[in-house]
């Protein structure tokens, strides 16, 4: 008998293992054989059992046809009855079965050197979910194998990549919001495209099919305090002046408050407005509103998805505190040219997309103008008639296909608003960006994007009285390129690794003398110039069917750079000390670590729970002494006195399905402590000051809530009712005698009920109602008089309540005409439908009849909006 050197090797290397290895007695399977070889009957046991074969090639393969049928069988029973008949005896050596052939010659046993059968090749079907109607990317796409139950979603670019066991039929479903699920059967053999095309669902009143992958949010999935928004549910949604606008309705969902009518701004578990970092196709947007808040600069038209980050974002994120909402454009129709608008009171649309070249390349085009001051010019007061008030914006997309690996996108987007009175007083700002990204797919596992990112935000005054004219200007501009692979490891673990890299411009403030008075000097304060860069990575693992774990690790650094002056300053804010820096000099350089964490647990196939940890931080900031944001607020980045802002977020989750999927129940609790926050000294000017840290003071923050959503999703009438009960308070050293102190964004409760209900196939109606816990704001104590003229006396900050705040819209929805080729609908809405005069800014005066007497005077924007807007599509 001769013994291999290789198997007295395999021997000592795998006897470590036999003393916690399973025994064949110990584990059972089923098998099912049809005219199968000995090479796949081994296969098979491998695929569902911890042991691997060891054998000579020719010693199996002369055993063929083998026909097996066995349920719940241990494998030392199965293999008795597969060597049956057969010179082929096993031995078991921890995990490994040895098989040895019996020679007749001299009735011992022939050793050679085994051949390990290789475990089952795995394979990876991947592809690109579309919509057979437009060609557009369907993001966010569920596919899912039923044997053995396993799947994936597709990327932000329509990608999927799953790995499986070789030589297996698998049946694939593959289904979307608004879409018709479809199924496909392959074998999987070797790597497999499969780009699939999915046919847009057809509404049905009278019949509504639900199933568990109809859902927008999946249980398995560690993500927490996410909300997706699809802008078909959001177009339903009433909103002043019968506009559609994703922003305003994502302030309906909880956690996320408006900072009420006529502000652009909306916080985010306790953040305060600066810290949502919102992006369009990747590119940052500064100023997301028109008109002061009462539009957002995203036209629905235009925009295929919405995703919005309340926490535990993940690490490919970052440069913010409290929320990602992160915005995608469509890409245009590659099958057919499409025309599709509407013209309502105050504003009109138009979109227009196709094919550049069919099933290749497409572009969109989508524009928005209001025209409110064509009515100012009816006036006969020749200051409102030469008036102007409008903004307008511009959406524009082309894409190119080169091959299966490769693609191409060009998106762009360009706002203003023009408020101005004559010739005299004007304002005007807007919102410019462009992306040219790149997808490449280097193999069916590893997906890449390459984007090359321009964003900036403007804004000019322009006055002219009293014979002064002169112009007002400030900017902020980026140039930022990122790299990002996304790697599928495997069935159960996802890789996300890239690096970013932002150049910033700030220009704080530039005055401009046109005439000629002599008390008016042009002047600038220094530009600031900066380096954001960051790399990060992020894993994703499905550890069991129930558990799975999502954990990274984002490490920003930002550099202040020269060229200018810097300075040090006392505990009154006054300098002490200037420095002096060349161009492009480093000042100062922070690094910060940003750790993320998420769990979830899936208790049963309707209810998981999870929980998450959060670092983010900012390294711009958003400074305004005003009780409410405008577009004149100006942004700071870090200087070597102002500090990065960091937060650090716990969050613990339940998730709930309910009547068969008809209902989802979230509730969500989190808890965030905040390091360097801003405040401004009391009798700030941070528009005129060369040094800005002066103006200012830094501190820490916490808020901490509970947020309540119950959804439905299907049947005629769908909706959510939302609740957050929250708490959000500052200590800083110099305000309030060092004591915490309510935020300017802290609410007590913030309820939302959101209905929509389809009458018929020709008529829906839809409806919200908000209530909200008045801002926090600061009121004065007393008043004394100096010379005659009577000045407020202020003690505590924010330590007041403007009145509680609630309003109720609703809309009906004439479907006039619909077929293959066109459709047109009608859409009547009230806002504030019954006229509750929510106050707007409170002010303080002496009595007109009793000096004093202090008296509060209340103003209110909107008492009643109806609207009308008529919408059309071919």
């Amino acid at each position: 008998m001769r013994v291999s050197i290789f198997m007295i090797g395999l021997l000592i290397l795998t006897a470590s293992q036999s003393a916690h290895a399973q025994q064949l007695e110990e584990v059972k399977i089923t098998l099912q054989l049809k005219h199968a070889s000995m090479r796949e009957a081994l296969r098979e046991i491998e695929s569902r059992t911890p042991f691997k074969f060891l054998a000579r090639a020719e010693d199996v393969e002369q055993q063929q046809d083998i026909t097996l049928d066995v349920k719940n069988q241990s494998v030392a029973k199965i293999l008795q009855i597969l060597f049956k008949g057969t010179n082929l005896q096993y031995k078991q050596v921890g995990v490994n079965i040895i098989l040895k052939k019996v020679t007749s010659n001299n009735g011992g046993t022939d050793y050679t050197i085994p051949i390990k059968f290789k475990p089952p090749a795995k394979f990876t079907v991947s592809g690109t979910i579309r919509s057979a109607a437009t060609g557009e990317t369907i993001l966010g796409a569920t596919i899912h194998i039923e044997e053995p139950s396993t799947g994936t979603v597709t990327n932000e670019y329509g990608f999927y990549s799953l790995t499986l066991a070789s030589g297996g039929s698998y049946r694939m479903t593959v289904s979307a919001v608004g879409f018709k699920a479809q199924s496909l059967d392959f074998t999987l053999t070797s790597d497999l495209v499969e780009n699939i095309k999915l046919d847009e669902e057809a509404k049905d009143l009278q019949q509504v099919t639900v199933t568990a992958s109809s859902s927008s949010r999946s249980l398995q999935s560690p993500q927490m305090g996410l909300e997706k928004l699809n802008i078909r549910e959001a177009n339903k949604i009433p909103v002043i002046f019968g506009e559609k606008d994703i922003l305003k309705t994502i302030q309906l969902l909880p956690g996320i408050k408006s900072a009420g009518d006529g502000n652009s701004g909306f916080y985010v578990r306790g953040g305060a407005a600066d810290q949502n970092l919102i992006l369009l196709d990747e590119a940052v947007v500064y100023n997301p509103s028109h008109l002061l808040g009462f539009f957002s600069t995203f036209n629905s038209d235009a925009i295929k998805n919405i995703d919005v980050y309340k926490g535990g974002m993940p690490a490919q994120y970052g440069g913010r505190l409290s929320s990602v909402v992160d915005v995608k454009m469509n890409d245009g129709n590659n099958k057919d040219y499409r025309v599709n608008g509407g013209v309502g009171l105050i504003s009109s649309r138009l979109t227009v997309e196709g094919p550049i070249q069919q099933d290749k390349s497409s572009f969109l085009i989508s524009g928005r103008r209001t025209y409110a001051d064509l009515f100012l010019k009816l006036s006969s007061d020749s200051n409102v008639n030469r008036s102007r008030l409008y903004f307008y914006d511009l959406n524009a997309k082309a894409n190119y296909i080169f091959g299966d690996k490769d693609r191409l996108y060009l998106s762009g987007y360009f706002g203003r608003d023009v408020l101005g009175q004559a010739n005299t007083v004007g304002i005007n700002w807007g919102n410019t960006t462009a992306t040219l990204r790149w997808n490449h797919l280097f193999n069916t596992r590893l997906f890449s994007n390459t984007s090359l990112i321009y964003s900036n935000y403007d804004y000019k005054i322009h006055i002219n009285q009293n014979g002064d004219d002169f112009d007002i200007f400030s900017q902020i501009r980026d140039w930022n390129l990122k790299e990002e692979l996304q790697w599928y490891v495997s069935q159960k673990n996802t890789l996300t690794i890239g690096l970013d890299a932002i150049f910033h411009t700030i220009r704080p403030g530039e005055i401009t003398a046109l005439g000629n008075d002599p008390g008016i000097n042009s002047v600038a304060l220094q530009r600031r110039y900066s380096l954001e860069n960051a790399v990060y990575a992020t894993d994703t693992w499905k550890a069991s069917d129930r558990f799975s774990l999502t954990y990274g690790l984002r490490v920003s650094a930002f550099s202040v750079l020269g060229k200018g002056d810097y300075y040090d300053f006392n505990a009154n804010g006054q300098v002490i000390d200037t420095l002096h820096y060349r161009n492009g000099q480093v000042v100062k350089t922070y690094v910060n670590p940003e750790p993320r964490i998420a769990a979830s647990y899936q208790l049963n196939p309707t209810t998981s729970i999870k929980a998450s940890y959060v670092r983010n931080t900012q390294n711009l900031h958003l400074i305004s002494n005003s009780t409410t944001n405008s577009p004149t607020d100006k942004w700071v980045a870090n200087t070597n006195v102002i500090k990065p802002e960091i937060a650090d977020q716990w969050a613990i989750g339940y998730y709930k399905n309910l009547a068969e999927n008809k209902y989802e129940l979230t509730v969500e609790t989190y808890y965030k402590t905040m390091q360097n926050q801003i405040d401004y000294r009391n009798g700030a000017n941070i528009f005129t000051n060369h040094a800005i840290e002066s103006q200012l003071l830094f501190g820490r923050g916490r808020a901490y809530g509970i947020e309540w959503l119950l959804r439905k999703r299907f049947g005629r009438l769908t909706g959510w009712v939302s609740y957050t009960l929250s708490k959000t308070e500052l200590q800083i050293n110099g305000i309030n005698n060092n004591r915490w102190y309510n935020a300017r964004q802290d609410r007590t409760h913030d309820i939302a009920i959101v209905g929509v209900y389809e009458i018929n196939k020709k008529w829906s109606f839809s409806a919200d109602w908000v209530f909200y816990t008045g801002d926090a704001v600061t009121f004065p104590n007393g008043k004394y008089t100096v010379g005659g003229d009577v000045y407020f006396y202020y003690t505590n900050r924010n330590a007041y309540r403007m009145p509680d705040y609630h309003r109720l819209d609703f809309s009906f929805t004439d479907q006039l005409k619909k077929t293959k080729r066109f459709s047109s609908e009608l859409v009547f809405g009230v806002y504030n439908a019954y006229g509750r005069q929510n106050a707007y800014q409170i002010d303080f005066r002496q009595g007109k009849n009793d000096p004093n007497i202090t008296e509060a005077v209340e103003t209110s924007l909107f008492r009643w909006v109806p609207s009308i807007s008529y919408n059309f599509k071919f």
